[in-house]
């Protein structure tokens, strides 16, 4: 093997990087295969250019969809009742639907952020991911068959909108409403949601909404037609990084919905939308851990090759240091996202409303801290590439604009304090649930 294909330092997961690991088997490894080689086609080679015109072409989704490579964002294990009835029995490379599991989906993950930014993965695969699953769990038969079809072959798309101008990591607060029509076929729908991703392009919003009193058990779920529907005004947000993603305003005046689209039962929409946290906040991790190798390898790469005073910048102690600690914070965070991968997967093929409650603490922890690894990361990149790291062109532009996206990693999906201390309180409620079981006082 020559020199030029070595891997950098820190550039890929260690069991990529040759070392053993007890996670991964040969299913997986064919799968990564197949993922890289078919993202490293389709999308990696023009993320850059399409984030600096801040737009995905739309021909690119209808290639995912139609190699199925989208159904990957979902949690596992897959609905393979449904997708059997379309006639999906296999993703790409030969992987069966039925062998899909929680490792598929976070070597997909990882390949789909191999480029370093978030926006031009986030554009894909947002709906899939986040909007859907509620109405796969909990959606009626009729409300399953009528749209699921269409979003799974990409003939459709679907986002998830919770949050509003005035509430967002605190999803009890929402004032969007949805109130029965006199002749009780519709929910008339009133409101606005703020900071939507991939809903400029939706036909379909999973959305929170309040059908009844204040606070959580007032909330449900439905399924808002969005793109051509009368009373809705959607338009594009500005945003510092992720710029084709799709980030969106809605205005909602008056919308009519047909009481069909409730997902599940009035009151119950603060459980279901918790019940994806775990998937949606173990996707950010992943996600983030993979544009913070990035940004540190490609530091790594830069001070090999790069003279000041005469010597590569890597033989200064300070420029060794700096690499040296926010590695051992990304190797850790690699680690712990491994350990969360593999406990996900076994419970929630046992019992996923257990796996909800037993990692949920976990999972808003390790989403807070991907988002500290990847300031600490991208800062690193950032300074030790030095003036060309704050240009957004040249040697530095990637690492530039993975600096631009940590706010993107600290705040979406529940902003970095509101989760340091879910995952406290939730421990703490566990604990407490435990020691009563057996038998003995809160201390």
């Amino acid at each position: 093997m020559s020199s030029t294909e070595v891997p950098v330092p820190f550039s890929e997961p260690p069991w990529l990087m040759g070392l053993p690991s007890p996670y991964y088997n040969d299913s997986h490894r064919k799968w990564q295969r197949t993922c890289r080689d078919f993202i490293g086609e389709h999308l990696l080679p023009h993320a850059n250019d399409w984030e600096n015109d801040g737009e995905v072409p739309d021909h690119v989704f209808h290639v995912f969809s139609k190699h199925n490579m989208l159904i990957p964002n979902l949690p596992a294990p897959l609905p393979i009742d449904l997708l059997h009835r379309m006639g999906i029995h296999e993703l790409l490379g030969g992987l069966r639907i039925e062998d899909f599991d929680y490792f598929h989906f976070a070597i997909y993950i990882n390949e789909m952020r191999r480029a370093g930014i978030g926006g031009p993965a986030s554009s894909l695969a947002t709906g899939m991911a986040y909007g859907m699953p509620p109405v796969i769990t909990y959606g009626s038969q009729e409300l399953q068959n009528r749209i699921l079809p269409d979003l799974i072959r990409g003939e459709k798309r679907i986002c998830i909108a919770i949050t509003e101008p005035d509430a967002g990591s605190d999803v009890a607060q929402l004032t969007t409403t949805a109130v029965k029509s006199e002749c009780g076929k519709f929910y008339i729908v009133s409101g606005e949601k703020k900071w939507i991703t991939n809903g400029i392009w939706s036909e379909y919003a999973t959305m929170a909404v309040r059908t009844g009193g204040p606070g959580p058990n007032g909330l449900s779920l439905l399924v808002v037609p969005l793109k051509g529907t009368k009373g809705v005004t959607m338009r594009r947000m500005k945003t510092s990084g992720g710029t084709t993603s799709g980030t969106t305003f809605i205005d909602l005046d008056e919308v009519r919905v047909p009481v069909e689209n409730l997902i599940g039962k009035e009151g119950a929409g603060m459980k279901m939308i918790t019940a994806n946290f775990n998937h949606e906040r173990l996707a950010i991790a992943i996600g983030v851990a993979r544009s913070a190798r990035v940004a540190l390898s490609s530091a790594f790469a830069y001070v090999l090759k790069r003279e000041a005073f005469g010597a590569p910048l890597m033989d200064q102690p300070v420029v060794r240091n700096r690499l040296a600690r926010c590695g051992a914070d990304l190797e850790s965070l690699s680690a712990w996202i491994d350990q969360l991968v593999y406990q996900m997967d076994q419970l929630v093929k046992k019992d996923k409303a257990e796996s909800n409650r037993a990692l949920g603490g976990q999972m808003a922890l390790v989403k807070a801290k991907a988002g500290l690894v990847i300031d600490e990361c991208a800062r690193c990149a950032v300074l030790l590439f030095g003036g060309n790291g704050y240009t957004r062109t040249g040697q530095g532009e990637l690492v530039e604009k993975i600096y631009r996206e940590v706010p993107a990693a600290r705040i979406p999906g529940g902003s970095e304090d509101v989760m340091l201390d879910l995952a406290v309180r939730q421990l703490i409620k566990n604990f407490h649930a435990k020691t009563k079981a057996l038998g003995k006082h809160k201390i």
